[in-house]
């Protein structure tokens, strides 16, 4: 997952960055909010971790701008020094999802962090994920479309599952690049598209299908879907 931690001690964001890698989590640090601010214009997350008094504004402006501009879904733990029941209903009440009290205890951290994603983002149990004629076989990471299976590479099964998984959410490029080629690889932005556009075309996801993959100029790619189709993935049979 890529989260985002907004804190105006240096100190705390390494311990953020620290519980985010040992959980398999890539984390992007900002000392202010204005700087995440700009991010988010042209990034995504998959959670948010805020600070209450940060040096250029207050950590419930961060919330309601993002509830407001960016995302109603996206999950936002609070971490704080406040500790009076009137900050935390004010931290709840602006948008927040959770609340948490500093000095952060590092277990509590990573349990809290872990419940918000589970439920943002539940990971399916079955062995097979259904989306309409796509089925995603997690045991083989194969792909097989009406029952006939697709010749496709780990990279590629890996970028098509995550947009499936989001269907109908904006996903930035580096977010995508973060999920396919790791935290730390350099990839140059071609071969993203690449990927992409060999995706469209062995898996029919053009414009005019039920399943679409859309570019947003300077943004990124969204996989696009009928009206009717769920974001969770059907149970296969």
């Amino acid at each position: 997952m890529r989260i985002a931690a907004l804190d105006d001690d240096p100190l705390q964001l390494e311990m953020f960055r620290q519980v985010c890698a040992e959980a398999g989590h890539n984390c992007h640090t900002y000392l202010k909010g204005a700087a995440l601010q700009q991010d988010m214009r042209r990034e995504s997350f998959d959670l948010l971790i805020v600070d209450w008094q940060l040096p250029d504004m207050e950590g419930t402006d961060i919330v309601r701008w993002t509830r407001n501009h960016i995302s109603k879904d996206l999950p936002i733990l609070f971490v704080t020094h406040r500790s009076e029941e009137a900050d935390i209903v004010e931290g709840l009440s602006c948008g927040a999802d959770d609340f948490m009290i500093k000095p952060v205890r590092v277990a509590e951290l990573r349990a809290r962090m872990a419940a918000l994603l589970r439920r943002a983002y539940p990971v399916p149990a079955q062995s097979v994920l259904a989306f309409g004629p796509y089925h995603f076989i997690t045991a083989t990471n194969g792909i097989e479309i009406d029952g006939q299976p697709v010749e496709i590479t780990h990279r590629e099964y890996t970028l098509a599952l995550t947009l499936f998984q989001n269907l109908g959410r904006l996903l930035s490029r580096d977010h995508l690049r973060e999920v396919v080629w790791g935290h730390s690889a350099e990839v140059q932005s071609r071969s993203l598209d690449t990927h992409v556009s060999r995706l469209r075309n062995i898996l029919n996801l053009r414009a005019g299908q039920p399943y679409a993959i859309s570019a947003v100029y300077g943004y990124g790619y969204r996989l696009d879907a009928p009206e009717s189709a769920a974001q969770a993935p059907e149970p296969a049979h």
